[in-house]
């Protein structure tokens, strides 16, 4: 009892250290709370979102191309099907479609029973013509702010950027996720074993290594098809040699340890000596890796809806946004591509900082107590 708590409050004391250096290097430190919020925005999603219908895809065509900050007066007309409503959770992961179609007027007025508005147009042209509604199937009308102004197809460019955060952080944790366990899988059967198993294990990593990792991506995802998971599966299953050849060289290192060595001679099953006895002791590496290869997911992704092969409209993604509006660069509307692409530069850069801080905070040779 008397050792087993020694070796408890033992590694208590150096996580706290590593946290301290962590706490310490304040470009770490702020990476993670810009990182933590973006998982807060792509988490709420559509319940703060200004357009919250699905796929933030509420189009005004007349509204194309508007500048950031522009305000449009808006009239609800009664939809004549009710849409099904949801509850809250439901909401926040998928949207709500409207209950009302939403009409851009230039101006409006109430004679009696009922509304005339005069349909918007920018600049006013003679050809607007004047529309009728009882009031009993209008709401009140409104004015909404595009903060970031409109796309082509006049959707909210502020909501797709928010709810194209969910698509970068989706496939980083979930390549990230699939590639961990590929790598560690192979790469802790070739450091234990060695051997035949061994020389198998390195044939495969070269083999993978050597496709480029685009390339490869590419040929997986024409052979899942297009969509929103077979991205995610495409480039988790290309990320996951990196993993392998660390997690392998490190378990060589280690496998001739005493407390391997003790492990055997207690007759503990290699299973538990792999993954109770080694793979803690090299969490650390493994968390930094995962920290570059989430950063590198999603460039892939960016690159990947970039050439339409990746996320499929009408689903918003950053990479595909650049894809839609490149063309505005040297007109008057560059930051709809300058936008996404600042996010996707944000995203990466912060988690490569944080990577590095996880990795100096995590080596025990340059911690003191």
């Amino acid at each position: 009892m008397f050792f087993r708590k020694t070796h408890y409050e033992s590694s208590e004391s150096l996580s706290a250290l590593a946290w301290k250096k962590f706490r310490k290097n304040w470009l770490g430190f702020g990476s993670l709370i810009f990182i933590g919020t973006t998982v807060m925005i792509a988490l709420l999603g559509y319940l703060i979102s200004p357009d919250p219908t699905p796929f933030a895809n509420d189009q005004y065509l007349e509204l194309g191309l508007k500048k950031p900050g522009t305000s449009v007066t808006f009239l609800p007309v009664k939809l004549n099907e009710e849409p099904v409503r949801h509850n809250l959770f439901y909401r926040m992961l998928f949207g709500q479609k409207s209950r009302f179609a939403n009409i851009p007027v230039s101006s409006w007025r109430r004679e009696g029973n009922r509304f005339i508005i005069l349909e918007y147009s920018d600049p006013p042209t003679a050809q607007t013509v004047e529309r009728v509604f009882p009031s009993s199937e209008v709401g009140s009308p409104y004015i909404r702010t595009f903060w970031l102004g409109t796309d082509r197809f006049g959707r909210d460019y502020l909501s797709m950027l928010l709810i194209g955060t969910r698509i970068s952080l989706a496939v980083g944790f979930i390549s990230v996720f699939i590639s961990l366990l590929i790598g560690i899988f192979i790469g802790a059967l070739g450091g234990y074993f060695r051997g035949w198993i061994d020389n198998v294990v390195v044939w495969i990593i070269n083999v993978v290594w050597s496709i480029p990792t685009l390339l490869l991506v590419i040929a997986i995802t024409f052979a899942l098809g297009k969509g929103f998971w077979q991205v995610f599966v495409a480039v988790g299953l290309t990320m996951w040699v990196e993993v392998a050849r660390v997690v392998r060289g490190q378990i060589l290192s280690i496998r001739e340890k005493e407390f391997v060595e003790a492990g055997r001679a207690l007759g503990f099953s290699n299973f538990r000596i792999i993954f109770h006895h080694i793979l803690p002791n090299i969490m650390g590496v493994v968390i930094v890796i995962a920290a570059a290869n989430f950063a590198s997911a999603i460039l892939l992704e960016a690159g990947l809806s970039f050439l339409g092969i990746g996320v499929q409209p009408p689903m918003p993604s950053w990479g595909s946004m650049i894809k839609e509006n490149y063309g505005y660069i040297i007109l008057d509307s560059a930051h709809l591509a300058i936008l996404p692409g600042l996010a996707i530069m944000m995203m990466v850069l912060a988690f490569m900082l944080m990577g590095n801080a996880l990795r100096d905070a995590l080596d025990v040779k340059t911690s003191t107590v």
